[in-house]
């Protein structure tokens, strides 16, 4: 098995363009790691330096103990899965799964056995005498992920291999994956720009924007504690409300202060939420007195219930009810609060309904604030 080690990888094409800039990553044996961000950001780039697809600018690539910047991808010990499952339509499953190892020369009854174990694990014994035309999309994904798993290499390298399959079959195909993982016991590297697989699955995520690392952890770290407001706003869905705001104080205690002067409507009015101290640890919030802040709070911050209507009764806020969509398990509401749109994450017993005019209020032990010019973390 294998560890890896990213060292300042920079990946520079011809005019000039950079598309990943100095990627530092350590990866630890078994380890199951997720590159996430939106499209252009990085990530199958980056993964494809990894897998030697990609010549490497600059920086440093070991797998293990190798340096292997200059090392052909047949060597490397990894295997690939890609978006497009590329399997060969003239193959039977069987063939498609095998034809890495016969190039390798491997013996006959060997790439039997483990064609057959990988098969196995992933449910498509059945399907080894199929072509793939004559397979389900969620069938061909497992028929890649088979040809990865016969090669039994140090590192699987997977791109986006579930943005294909439809909804229902992408979460089924989480847990295989998260299932594979443990049963193998193998370093996964994953890159994908859905949040909801990078929550669900990654020992640690690394969230990436316009080629450079914003940051790693683990994925309810990164959820509690974003390092800057991309960050909070790209994990979560519905993501995290954001709110132009003024940091005050009276005597010791902090306030953040948003809306305006003009009372006569229910989107002219100033609020002054009051903040806990702890937001205040070493003194943060000091240098930010008087100051244009962002404040950051989650849709499930947001409350209508009477109960927690109650215990923040010094955080409540009027809000017009704009759209209201029922998911079921939960109701979301589409507000406005003095003229910024909001999102709560409510109950599913709520009765706002579209035009009425409710009270919320925002739990303010989970606010976050936001330096407005350099969109760094305040405080969490």
């Amino acid at each position: 098995m294998a560890s890896l080690s990213l060292k300042g990888i920079t990946k520079t094409y011809a005019g000039g363009v950079t598309a990943v800039s100095d990627f530092n990553l350590e990866i630890k044996d078994k380890e199951f790691i997720i590159l996430v961000g939106p499209s252009g950001c990085g990530k199958s780039t980056t993964l494809r330096m990894i897998a030697g697809l990609e010549e490497i600018s600059d920086g440093e690539l070991y797998i293990g103990d190798k340096l292997v910047n200059d090392v052909a991808p047949k060597d490397r010990d990894i295997a690939m899965v890609f978006q497009n499952y590329a399997l060969y339509p003239h193959m039977t499953v069987f063939e498609n799964m095998a034809f890495g190892l016969k190039l390798r020369k491997t013996p006959k009854d060997e790439i039997k056995r483990r064609v057959e174990e990988a098969a196995r694990i992933l449910d498509i014994a059945h399907l080894l005498d199929r072509k793939p035309k004559a397979l389900s999309g969620g069938q061909r994904q497992r028929v890649a992920l088979g040809r990865a798993i016969v090669r039994e290499p140090k590192v699987f390298l997977l791109d986006e291999p579930l943005s294909n399959l439809d909804a229902k079959l992408r979460a089924q195909m989480r847990t295989e994956l998260s299932k594979m993982h443990r049963k193998l016991g193998t370093t996964f590297i994953y890159v994908t720009h859905d949040q909801t697989e990078a929550m669900t699955m990654g020992d640690r995520i690394v969230v990436m924007s316009d080629g450079l690392i914003q940051q790693v952890d683990t994925p309810q770290h990164l959820y509690d504690m974003p390092c800057n407001m991309f960050v909070a706003g790209f994990l979560g869905s519905p993501q995290m409300n954001f709110i132009d705001s003024k940091l005050i104080k009276k005597g010791d205690q902090f306030f953040v202060e948003f809306g305006t002067e003009d009372t006569k409507t229910t989107r002219g009015k100033k609020y002054q939420i009051p903040l806990p101290a702890s937001k205040n640890e070493d003194g943060r919030l000091e240098e930010y007195v008087d100051k244009e802040i962002i404040m950051g709070i989650r849709p499930e911050d947001v409350h209508d219930e009477p109960r927690y209507i109650e215990q923040f009764s010094d955080c409540l806020i009027k809000a017009d009810v704009e759209v209201t969509e029922l998911m079921g398990a939960e109701t979301y509401l589409y507000l406005n609060v003095v003229g910024f749109s909001y999102t709560a994450r409510v109950e599913p017993t709520s009765t706002a309904r579209p035009g009425d005019n409710i009270d919320v209020v925002l739990e303010n032990t989970k606010i976050h604030l936001f330096d407005k010019e350099t969109e760094k973390t305040i405080c969490n």
